[in-house]
């Protein structure tokens, strides 16, 4: 650690020692994009907002080192300078969202299914434990990471095993060409093709299907982004067209400048599905299942990412046990990600773990968080 790093915690570590041995709880908060999801928000605000700045960038290595609180656009502009990005496409849901919160989070964006999620990108980290104490997991570069891969346990624990300080992300060039269609399908022909397509040789970056109920008649829509080579770009689009007209539907190719404002609108749910929920009792649910799901049967307004991966819906709070059953059913599991006013703190907002898993992730947080003062209820209700 560098002296100017050891200035800039000094005061971090001391808050955290005293919280340790008072037993009051932290509430870690970096620019606060994300304190909409998880469980509950409690304690006193552990600001990282001033643990910023670019520690090293080495784009002939790609990888780069920041601070927690680093601002996740200024990371993006620094990369996109270079011709470089973070290929998981992380939403910011604020300008004020930063690169611990984006780790802490563990949110992908459009390209998660073919590109990969945050934890895979992540290389290391430096962080505080619930003691106070400095702990440094993997390195900057993939082959020092030995032993046990604590560095990814940090993405999506929500600050609940330590405070991030520093953090270590492999990073990707831009893609030299890009495309996007249009099709008209319904979900079951849209979710056949895209089980075809993945199993095809094809830049397959990114999808979205979603039914738009303001026209009329209704019409479903599937949204294909091709990423990669111009030639494989090229001889991509027009055979993919073509298996969208033997389904008997249409496709065509979106000018690529409405295509990029549609794609960041969807990672920042600011498409009107996410922000016109159907009902003021209608909570947003995000259901993880496999890419090979057929259409679900729930009478529920959907957007589907990630191939089939992911299913967005709005549905009552009330609809919980329903959903949880067919997302399990199906292989998967649904989280309360947004949920509507009014709706008690008590329901669970992360579907409840197995006795097995649940004693595991227990047995984390005591280890990592003997006082139980980091980000206490974020993930469960009763830790």
């Amino acid at each position: 650690m560098t002296p100017d790093t050891a200035d800039m915690t000094d005061p971090l570590v001391e808050t955290v020692r005293q919280a340790a041995a008072a037993g009051r709880p932290l509430r870690i908060r970096g620019g606060g994009s994300k304190d909409f999801y998880g469980q509950a928000l409690q304690g006193d605000v552990l600001d990282m907002s001033l643990h910023a700045g670019v520690i090293s960038y080495e784009p002939s290595e790609l990888v780069v080192t920041v601070r927690a609180g680093t601002k996740l656009a200024e990371l993006e502009a620094l990369l996109a300078g270079q011709g470089q990005c973070l290929p998981f496409e992380p939403p910011h849901f604020g300008p004020g969202a930063t690169v611990g919160g984006m780790v802490a989070s563990g949110l992908s964006g459009p390209a998660r299914a073919s590109s990969g999620a945050v934890r895979d990108f992540l290389l290391g980290v430096v962080m505080l434990n619930g003691k106070g104490e400095h702990l440094t997991f993997g390195g900057q570069v993939m082959k020092n990471v030995a032993g046990y891969d604590v560095s990814r346990l940090m993405a999506g624990a929500l600050g609940t095993l330590g405070v991030l300080l520093d953090v270590s992300l492999k990073v990707l060039p831009l893609a030299p060409a890009e495309a996007t269609l249009r099709c008209r399908l319904p979900e079951p022909a849209a979710l056949a093709l895209l089980q075809r397509w993945g199993g095809q040789p094809l830049p397959l970056n990114a999808s979205c299907w979603v039914r738009d109920a303001s026209a009329s008649p209704a019409e479903n829509f599937l949204f294909v982004r091709l990423r990669g080579a111009v030639a494989a770009v090229q001889a991509a689009s027009p055979s993919m067209m073509a298996d969208v007209q033997a389904a008997g539907g249409q496709a065509e190719v979106m000018d690529n400048a409405q295509a990029g404002a549609d794609w960041a609108a969807c990672r920042e749910q600011l498409l009107p599905f996410f922000t016109q929920p159907p009902a003021l009792d209608s909570c947003l649910w995000r259901l993880s299942v496999p890419q090979t799901a057929p259409a679900l049967e729930l009478p529920f307004a959907q957007l589907i990412e990630w191939h089939g991966g992911l299913r967005w819906m709005w549905a009552p709070a009330t609809a919980a046990v329903l959903l949880r059953q067919v997302a399990q059913k199906a292989g998967g599991h649904a989280t309360l990600f947004r949920r509507a006013a009014g709706v008690p703190d008590e329901l669970a907002v992360f579907t409840p773990l197995a006795p097995v898993h649940s004693r595991i992730q227990r047995g984390l947080k005591a280890q990592f968080d003997p006082a139980g003062i980091l980000n206490p209820g974020r993930l469960s209700a009763d830790w």
